[in-house]
């Protein structure tokens, strides 16, 4: 335990807050997957694979791609890495995607964003075949989370929603505000939220009244790419809050000491939503991996 996390956990203690967080929860999730690797790839021969392209040398975005392989070969997922250079086209990308998409022996497809500003980061994405879309960032993806039809979750919303339900968090009739509304974190969540038959109310930095809005939620979904954004008097006494932001310095979107004295519930950051992400982009590979070896059979 970090030094960090630690003076977390005290504060939490000694305030009404309990903290929810997704490190063990993630942890079961990916050696589940794991199990299931193995089991496919001994009776099939099939490994399953994710495929990480990362455009650029952003430090920040090399070092989330080389955790999510280094957590990939703990789990039994093989992994491919495909590093482009910072001039690299909108059609260049588009063609590498589209060739691993074409290759039977990639299960799964990550493209690290956010993307050099000279790409046009949606048609990168639609390149993507969506049975490999194991991060959940294609329209067909977003579709069939908004129409509940079968298909990969946007990982970060999906890693939340299974968050919520472990610590028995109730949906169905809850007031949920999600601060956001990015294509793959706070309009999927929302989409997902509405699934699990809460209310949701879609807010951003732009919206009026905001911090109005917030007190009124019974569940917060903070991911608006602020630090500190979301203060501890804009919500109600016992409100679940979850921070899905991640800023310089480990620090999220809510300020994390003044939501403990309010909320019933708090993630921290690190350690609440970010694990359960990348356990469920493990999870999907595998789903992934297994779906496509049935298909060839």
């Amino acid at each position: 335990m970090t030094t960090e996390t630690a003076a977390r956990e005290t504060i939490a203690r000694e305030t009404t807050a309990r903290l929810m967080i997704g490190t063990d929860l993630a942890a079961a999730m990916v050696e589940r997957a794991a199990a299931r690797a193995k089991v496919l790839q001994e009776t099939t021969g099939v490994q399953p694979c994710l495929a990480t392209v990362l455009v650029g040398d952003d430090p920040a975005s090399a070092t989330y791609v080389r955790m999510k392989q280094n957590r990939s070969k703990k789990a039994g997922i093989g992994s491919r890495s495909i590093v482009l250079p910072a001039e690299t086209t909108t059609e260049e990308l588009v063609a590498e995607l589209t060739k691993l998409s074409e290759d039977p022996e990639v299960h799964g497809i990550l493209l690290q964003h956010p993307v050099p500003a000279q790409i046009d980061e949606r048609a990168a994405f639609e390149a993507i075949a969506p049975g490999k879309d194991v991060d959940g960032v294609t329209m067909h993806s977003f579709a069939a989370m908004a129409f509940g039809e079968p298909g990969f979750r946007s990982c970060t919303p999906g890693g939340i929603l299974r968050l919520l339900e472990a610590y028995d968090v109730p949906l169905a009739g809850a007031h949920t505000v999600v601060i956001g509304r990015s294509p793959i974190l706070g309009k999927p969540a929302g989409m997902l939220l509405l699934a699990s038959n809460a209310t949701v109310t879609y807010t951003h930095s732009r919206t009026k009244d905001l911090a109005e809005l917030v007190r009124q939620a019974d569940i917060v979904v903070a991911a608006v790419g602020k630090p500190n954004f979301v203060r501890g008097s804009w919500l109600k006494p016992g409100a679940v809050v979850v921070d899905a932001g991640y800023n310089e310095g480990n620090v999220g979107d809510v300020h994390f000491e003044e939501a403990a004295q309010v909320a019933s519930l708090v993630t921290p950051v690190p350690g609440g939503v970010g694990p359960m992400t990348i356990a469920l982009l493990l999870e999907q590979t595998v789903d992934a991996a297994e779906a496509q070896t049935a298909a060839r059979r």
